[in-house]
């Protein structure tokens, strides 16, 4: 079912070719946005553009490693090529850091973490926010996590990054408010996606072992929920917020 929540706005967003992002960019097309579908992996972006086009949607693909300041002002330009501007940006391309306690982090890891979910989102708001501003302004999420909250066994340089997300959002919020730019984070808790059931082993194995324990509402979360903030956070409807944080987390912060 189509709505029109988002008619007319022209959204970027990155690690759009799989789980979280791939449920963005179907919602946001769903709702009436042009949707550029930015992925360091082109096939994966390839099939959702195909998912969305198939629903009678709008949307572009471009190769992105979100790392690269080129490739960030390459996607904010395709972006603006094809639609005719940008007014939402969805930071959500990540890299889940393997588990090692601190002492065990290795240089490669913990610079990795750091360059794609922390300069990544960084990168793009810089490249994005002066075709912002010539429009009138826009939207900004980052998409942290729970773990931008509370501390995870074996997970300090994710938990660090996602952190990092929030006071990013804070100062970009501040520093561009009088251009009608709003920046704001999406925090999901444990989602039901490919990535969790690899490191678990199975999806059911995710639910048993993370799942239930760790979130009062006693199940992972679903991709299409967390969808459903960002829409709220791309739509006028969040008008009066900026530099704050949208927790979808089950209730794992909660206790």
């Amino acid at each position: 079912m189509q709505t029109s929540r988002l008619q007319g706005k022209r959204a970027l967003v990155t690690g759009a070719g799989s789980g979280i992002g791939r449920a963005i960019s179907i919602a946001f097309a769903r709702e009436g946005a042009a949707v550029q579908l930015a992925d360091i992996d082109v096939a994966a972006a390839n099939d959702t553009d195909e998912l969305i086009a198939a629903d009678g949607g709008r949307s572009e693909v471009s190769e992105c490693d979100v790392a690269c300041t080129q490739a960030a002002h390459q996607a904010v330009e395709s972006t603006v090529a094809n639609f005719g501007g940008i007014d939402v940006l969805v930071n959500n391309a990540a890299w889940f850091a393997p588990r090692e306690p601190v002492a065990e982090i290795t240089d490669e890891h913990w610079g990795r973490n750091l360059a794609v979910n922390v300069t990544g989102p960084f990168l793009m708001s810089r490249a994005a926010i002066p075709a912002m501003t010539l429009d009138g302004g826009g939207s900004i999420i980052h998409v942290a996590s729970q773990m931008a909250r509370v501390a995870n066994f074996g997970q300090t340089a994710y938990c660090t990054a996602k952190g990092a997300l929030l006071m990013l959002a804070k100062g970009i919020a501040l520093d561009h408010a009088q251009d009608n730019i709003r920046c704001n984070t999406l925090s999901p808790g444990g989602i039901a996606t490919q990535g969790m059931a690899d490191v678990y082993g199975s999806m059911e194995a995710a639910e048993r072992e993370w799942g239930e324990p760790m979130h009062i509402l006693g199940r992972l979360g679903q991709v299409e929920e967390i969808a459903a903030g960002a829409v709220f956070l791309a739509s006028d409807e969040s008008s009066f917020m900026t530099g704050t944080d949208l927790l979808i987390d089950g209730g794992y912060t909660a206790v």
